[in-house]
């Protein structure tokens, strides 16, 4: 296998109950060429954990490309309240809840975010939402708020969240353990900090923003925007001594040869897996 290879990864459907990470959306806030960041984790044949729901109805175009029904999304995270990362979640709401009322999903709908941003969600929901919709959220549609360092069994998984200590807006990431034993760990989308040391070392799958090249830095200004490049999270990366880089929320001017620039780049800098998928690419873990 070449280990900095950004290749190592195909785009599979069902019928393996193998645990996967199906990449949603890979672009930051400002693309128009792929979707904002947002991913789902398969942990069961028909279950998904969803991270993040981009900024609009394209999550939903998203999932469908996927081959995930809504009828089957019954855990959502949101990281924090940035747009690229929220609104989606309300399309998700308002389909779900139709769905419901419709006796077309089964269960019931969680939400995990932190405290301040339920109140968010719930004021966006109760201006765009129908009645009759909204009367769901605490009856069959529920938003559970986690606190820096709680841990919550989603799925098959102890997920432990933890606030990045963003500068920016509050934001929060997790680790879970794989069924495979396995170490997850997601920072959000800014760059990884200290604290969060004890949680990334050694993870087998560390996810990391990577805005753009560290050759293009002049061009795209990471650091003005409180995010970092490529060369920057492949040398977290291999101080951490992570198994397996994925790089996203990235730019989209570099779309078409985004994969092999990123893996260059990155492959001087770190000796594992490492990843730079496109929207819809799938991912064994």
């Amino acid at each position: 296998m070449n280990r900095r290879s950004g290749n190592m990864f195909k785009r599979i459907r069902k019928g393996n109950c193998m645990e996967k990470l199906i990449i949603l959306g890979t672009g930051n806030a400002n693309v128009t060429r792929c979707f904002n960041t947002c991913f789902a984790i398969q942990a069961r044949e028909d279950e998904y954990f969803l991270v993040d729901t981009g900024g609009g109805n394209g999550i939903l175009a998203q999932l469908e490309k996927a081959d995930i029904p809504l009828t089957q999304i019954h855990e959502i995270f949101l990281s924090h309240e940035h747009t690229d990362h929220l609104l989606g979640l309300i399309w998700l709401i308002r389909m779900i809840a139709a769905k419901m009322k419709q006796d077309q999903y089964q269960g019931d709908l969680n939400i995990y975010c932190h405290a301040n941003l339920k109140q968010t969600i719930l004021t966006i929901a109760k201006l765009t939402v129908q009645d009759k919709f909204f009367a769901l959220i605490g009856k069959r549609i529920f938003i559970h708020t986690v606190a820096d360092g709680e841990t919550r069994r989603i799925l098959d998984y102890d997920v432990h969240f933890f606030d990045i200590r963003s500068t920016k807006a509050e934001q929060y990431g997790f680790d879970l353990t794989l069924q495979n034993g396995r170490r997850f760990v997601f920072v959000g989308d800014e760059p990884y900090r200290a604290h969060e040391y004890e949680l990334a070392r050694g993870a087998d799958w560390f996810l990391h923003e990577a805005f753009c090249l560290y050759s293009q830095a002049d061009v795209f200004k990471p650091y003005e925007k409180h995010h970092t490049t490529v060369k920057e999270a492949c040398e977290t990366a291999q101080m951490l001594g992570a198994k397996n880089l994925i790089l996203y929320h990235t730019e989209d001017r570099n779309i078409q040869n985004r994969k092999a620039l990123y893996s260059k780049e990155g492959g001087a800098y770190y000796s594992g897996n490492l990843f730079v998928p496109d929207d819809l690419d799938v991912i064994a873990l």
